[in-house]
């Protein structure tokens, strides 16, 4: 991997992640498989530009910056090494900004595997970031009681659409954007600084979409596409859902792209992880409507 360090500079100096640094990020995620949603490189570098993400090496291990004031925090770092020694310093670092130190999204082995004892530092749970996780096939078969509502829903959206579900190449990327405007306009995007950042991830990830490689599905209705969804390898069994569009007029649409899209690029793998609910009451409502499998909790690491 030493070549592929070249050009990250040593911590404490950072710079702006940038589409080149995709080879290292790929092979550190490969050589320790990440279980948190964050960690590919397509949603760290679709959303560089919301979270002001910058890079550094810490010797083995690479460290992530979202730069934003006194908002700034470090993800958890990746890579073999004295992680008591790196986290110190990364908030160290934070506090000498005038940013509350604290390193987030940190997966739970990370927490439980090293001993703190002594470092001067705590983790606290954070459950509004927590991912959830269902097994593929579930959500694939939607198979007994729990999930009627959603058989139904897919039911009564096949019944009445004549539709078609394609896998994604470029040539949909222009009619994807349109759907992401129109779904904005209705939504007031720019009034939210939530869905403004999201819209932005979005058209980022349709820039670049053949250079990230990224898997993606879309439905046709009438020939047009009215929903679609990106997503990535997460780790050997998992794949991650980063994005996920649907035209509201069409009832039925949302579970209907959820399903399609696992069944034909999700069928490899034993998991999906579906992201986090932010706190949000509803996202936490629709996300537990499909009865996840289990939780990858995460913690914020601070000074005690």
């Amino acid at each position: 991997m030493g070549d592929l360090w070249d050009g990250v500079p040593e911590f404490p100096q950072l710079r702006d992640l940038i589409l080149e640094d995709k080879p290292l990020i790929d092979q550190l995620f490969t050589r320790f498989p990440p279980v948190i949603s964050e960690f590919t490189f397509t949603n760290l570098f679709i959303w560089r530009v919301a979270y002001q993400i910058k890079i550094s090496r810490f010797r083995n291990l690479l460290c992530l910056l979202s730069e934003q004031g006194e908002n700034s925090f470090f993800f958890p770092p990746v890579g073999e090494g004295d992680m008591i020694e790196c986290f110190q310093s990364l908030l160290r670092t934070l506090g000498g900004k005038g940013a509350p130190p604290k390193i987030v999204r940190i997966p739970e082995t990370v927490v439980t595997q090293v001993n703190w004892t002594g470092s001067g530092m705590k983790a606290a749970l954070d459950r509004s970031q927590c991912d959830y996780v269902y097994l593929v096939q579930d959500l694939i078969e939607l198979k007994g009681r729990k999930y009627h509502r959603k058989r139904n829903h897919i039911k009564q959206f096949k019944e009445k659409y004549s539709h078609q579900y394609i896998p994604l190449t470029p040539e949909w990327v222009p009619q994807c954007l349109q759907l992401q405007t129109e779904w904005c306009d209705l939504r007031d995007c720019e009034a939210s600084p939530g869905l403004h950042n999201e819209s932005l991830a979005i058209k980022e990830a349709f820039t670049h979409f053949e250079k990230l490689e990224v898997k993606g599905g879309a439905i046709l209705i009438n020939g047009k596409v009215e929903a679609f969804t990106l997503g990535d390898p997460l780790n050997p069994e998992t794949i991650v859902i980063h994005i996920e569009k649907a035209n509201p007029a069409y009832e039925g649409l949302y579970p209907t792209i959820n399903q399609a899209f696992l069944e034909h690029e999700g069928s490899g793998y034993t998991y999906v992880n579906r992201e986090q609910d932010l706190g949000e009451e509803g996202l936490r409502k629709a996300k537990e409507s499909y009865f996840p499998h289990h939780m990858v909790n995460k913690y914020t690491m601070t000074l005690e």
